[in-house]
């Protein structure tokens, strides 16, 4: 995403970052919430939303003016404050019942036209708490919540005739049908039916009960464009909405709270009274919400640095605690996958997993701070797979949309049972993973799963070419088939996390089936180019081959972009490159690393950034969307943590204060994760690892919080140019690795950094670099693949070490060279050689049979038409 000018974290001269701007803060403000700016995120495709939600609440009511994510801040009319949302996701979404304030007759409810203008010099937001002026009707509209209700407030001009609208069949998705019903003279209620995520076939319904703290006077409805004053009733497909009227003529003010649902109309109703009672008193809720707040950011204290760099820091902390968010009712009641309504008994339900998203760091920084809420959301997960009767991978309210591809929900789970969060239910959890891991979802169920298992339990990858539909399930949303080749990196991935659980639980036969499978990325690496590279259904390498798109085989990133997405392996990654210093070459080149040491906003904006949504332009860092995360990381597998410390700090440079301030989508937090344990300066590479690498905090002091225990980072002196390690310790032990147990920082202590502005020799031994979790025999298979592309043969051989091959062919024709010994080496090695026609044949078409022979393997054969031109 290309980063517009901004309010500037750091001034960018020539070289490194040298000059901090913006007022110095020796400590942060004890009111966290002066330092976040909720409209960071609100422009260039960042798709936050500024408006207030409780940490982790079900409701987040805030203005739409339009966009992916219900706002966006270069539009210049608000048509309604709707009550749901979701932070930074890359299609619309929720934006469930708009109500809208406006003055005079209700005349059209065509959004278009009753939408107001409004300025963003008349326009405020900070955590709990958005107001803005309505200059078409001369409205000032206030906003603040619970968890599980919205609240507006609004001051009229003096008006006989100040209404209230609500919406129903408008949503930020579509809208499948919907309700609404006037119930009395203080009271509106109805529901929204939608779904339709990006490309998926989901389906949710949220309820509302909406209470005015006084009564109006008049009230209508409305089916599509049809008004009828005096109804009390609009339902159907299509728009349908209600209005009502209040006399503002004496009194200017009006206050609304709704109430959310997704068990029905009495849950709506249950969470709006025991959240508030009979009170209308919006100031006090607002004050609550906000030491909420306060409380929440406060988990993290930031000692240095400048204001505005510690406000790229609490906005981050900010936005990394919106999601996921409350399901279930006050009682416990939540919407299961089932389309049943359940009551949990040991956990608190929670929904919206972006699983693809924020298995990387947001779900780990739950478990640091809010172990609680990291437990109930692991718990609320295992029970969608109970409920649903499968795993989900990125669920929308009770619906799974099968948006994005791989495996992430076993990575995620893994990960919580690695710190305790399953505790009393792992043997369930588990055999829900293993069945999502080894076969396919029922035809009639809703769930895409592994589409491509079946493949890549039999060849160890997914090949390129299968059919959605014929090849691979097909159930709506993204689909494994579509991205065999990153897909079979997740996989590989999430088995190698699988193998840690299943090793834990004792079930040791499993242990080793996903370990070894954990290895299956190898299966992909084409040593010819030294990357990763599609494998046809033949199980050839796909030819041609440019691995900057690589046809996108891989999922919003081509070729470079996944070639460091082995973080269980990441030792044996550097192994497949050619050891330390080729990884180290390759990284550099990667992140254009002697540019960065030279001009880092040239660096950042054009040599890593292409556009908003560009994943297959460039061979260099995309610091833009997830599968990039790790990557800076690599170094320290590379024997030069160093380097990470120069690209971490380059990247936070695209963390501003603007509301462009933001890289990429934020993807419930995933992104803001990331800068906030960058910052620390530690950050978990693997799920279910129990270790965080190591590299230099952003600020010569931090805190974290976590329970009873408290976690400092010391590092005085810290700033651009001392961004170098030179020596660890903790609790005055030193650390000569570049990486942390997890249990070091759940105990509490002080880790001390020391810096300085010269890299220096600390970690880079080959004994210093973190684990590698998913360390197991390479796929040991014998096996040979053969395609006929033309007049050639392209042949693939793979054992544990060189595998003789032999290659005739049918009528006549010859194969050159008719030998192979291809030198696998546990990877897939193709040589292509020539089909030669006999002597004296003529031009035209002949059907042509090549056998392909390998000692101690299999035997392939292969039929072609093969065109045979004139000389």
């Amino acid at each position: 995403m290309r980063i517009r000018a901004a309010t500037a974290v750091s001034a960018l001269v020539a070289g490194f970052l040298t000059v901090t701007v913006g007022s110095p803060a020796a400590a942060a403000s004890t009111d966290p919430t002066t330092l976040v700016n909720p409209f960071v995120g609100t422009e260039n495709f960042g798709n936050t939303f500024p408006g207030p939600s409780a940490p982790f609440g079900m409701v987040q009511v805030s203005p739409d003016t339009g966009g992916q994510g219900g706002y966006d801040y270069d539009q210049n009319a608000i048509y309604g404050f709707s009550q749901t949302h979701l932070s930074g996701v890359g299609c619309g979404v929720m934006g469930e019942v708009p109500v809208m304030p406006t003055t005079g007759d209700v005349s059209s409810v065509d959004p278009a036209h009753y939408a107001s203008a409004y300025s963003h010099g008349d326009e405020q937001a900070t955590p709990g708490y958005y107001r803005v002026g309505l200059s078409t009707y001369g409205v000032n509209a206030e906003l603040t919540a619970t968890p599980r209700t919205g609240w507006q407030r609004y001051t009229f001009p003096s008006t006989g005739q100040a209404n209230v609208l609500f919406n129903t069949g408008k949503a930020n998705q579509s809208v499948l049908d919907s309700e609404v019903h006037v119930v009395d003279n203080h009271t509106v209620e109805g529901r929204v039916h939608d779904g339709g995520f990006c490309a998926g076939h989901d389906e949710h319904t949220v309820y509302f009960t909406a209470s005015f703290d006084r009564p109006f006077a008049s009230y209508g409805t409305w089916r599509d464009s049809t008004t009828t004053a005096g109804s009390r009733d609009a339902s159907g497909a299509g728009g349908n909405g209600a209005w009502v009227t209040f006399d503002a003529s004496q009194q200017h003010t009006v206050t609304l709270k709704v109430g959310l649902s997704y068990t029905g109309p009495a849950g709506a109703r249950a969470n709006l009274q025991q959240e508030t009672g009979g009170s209308y008193d919006f100031n006090t809720v607002r004050q609550r919400l906000h030491d909420a707040w306060v409380s929440e950011l406060n988990s993290i204290e930031v000692g240095g640095g400048s204001q505005d760099r510690q406000t790229a820091f609490y906005t981050s902390l900010y936005h990394a605690q919106l999601h996921p968010n409350l399901a279930g009712d006050v009682d416990g009641r939540y919407a299961g996958f089932d389309n049943r309504v359940h009551r949990a008994s040991d956990f608190t339900p929670y929904q919206n997993f972006s699983l693809w998203d924020t298995y990387r760091p947001q779900n780990q920084l739950l478990e640091m701070l809010h172990a609680d809420v990291a437990r109930d959301v692991a718990l609320s997960v295992v029970a969608a797979g109970r409920d649903g009767g499968w795993l989900p991978r990125w669920a929308l309210a009770n619906s799974e949309t099968n948006i994005m591809t791989g495996d992430p929900v076993t990575p995620f789970l893994v990960e919580a049972w690695s710190k305790g969060l399953l505790r009393g239910h792992e043997q369930e959890a588990y055999g829900l993973l293993k069945a999502n891991a080894t076969s396919l979802p029922p035809a009639n169920s809703p769930y895409n799963g592994r589409t491509g298992v079946p493949y890549y339990a039999d060849r160890g990858y997914i090949p390129s070419g299968l059919k959605r539909g014929a090849d691979c399930a097909d159930k709506g949303g993204d689909n494994d088939c579509d991205h065999p080749a990153s897909s079979t990196l997740e996989y590989s991935l999430a088995d190698a996390a699988l193998a840690l659980m299943a090793d834990g639980l004792g079930h040791k036969s499993d242990a080793k089936m996903f370990a070894a499978r954990g290895q299956f990325y190898r299966n992909l690496w084409d040593p010819s180019i030294g990357m990763f590279r599609p494998r046809t259904t033949d199980g050839t390498f796909l030819t041609p081959y440019d691995p900057v798109p690589a046809d996108h085989q891989f999922h919003e990133g081509g070729a470079y972009q996944y070639q460091w997405l082995v973080p269980q392996d990441p030792a044996g990654l550097v192994q497949l490159m050619g050891g330390r210093e080729a990884a180290e070459r390759r990284l550099d080149a990667f992140f254009a690393y002697p540019h960065l040491l030279s001009d880092v906003g040239r660096t950042v904006h054009d040599d890593w950034i292409a556009s908003p949504y560009d994943y297959y332009s460039k061979p260099t860092y995309n610091p833009n969307n997830e599968p990039d995360l790790l990557a800076p990381y690599m170094y320290l597998w590379a024997g030069a943590p160093a380097k990470t410390a120069t690209v971490v700090r380059a990247a936070m440079t695209l963390f501003t204060t603007g509301p462009n301030g933001m890289t990429g989508n934020d993807d419930l937090g995933t992104m803001s994760a990331w800068y906030v344990f960058s910052s620390l300066g530690f950050y978990p590479t693997v799920s279910g690892g129990q270790f965080l690498a190591l590299s230099s905090p952003q600020f010569p002091s931090m805190t974290v919080h976590s329970g009873q225990k408290s976690f400092t980072v010391s590092a005085p002196g810290v700033t651009d140019v001392n961004r170098y390690v030179q020596t660890v310790s903790l609790n005055g032990r030193a650390v000569n690795g570049s990486w942390l147990n997890w249990s070091d920082l759940a105990a509490g202590g002080t880790l001390t950094v020391n810096v300085g502005s010269s890299p220096s020799r600390w970690a880079t031994a080959d004994r210093d670099q973190p684990p590698s979790v998913g360390r197991a025999e390479p796929d040991s298979r014998r096996h040979v693949d053969a395609s006929v592309r033309g007049a050639s043969v392209d042949v693939v051989g793979q054992a544990p070490g060189a595998l003789p091959i032999s290659l005739s062919a049918s009528g006549g024709w010859t194969v050159h060279p008719g030998a192979l010994l291809l030198r696998s080496n546990h990877v897939p090695t193709q040589q292509t050689v020539a089909l030669v026609p006999p002597p004296g044949t003529k031009p035209g078409s002949y059907q042509v049979t090549v056998t392909v022979r390998a000692a101690g393997a299999n035997t392939v054969t292969r039929t072609a038409t093969v065109q045979v031109t004139a000389p």
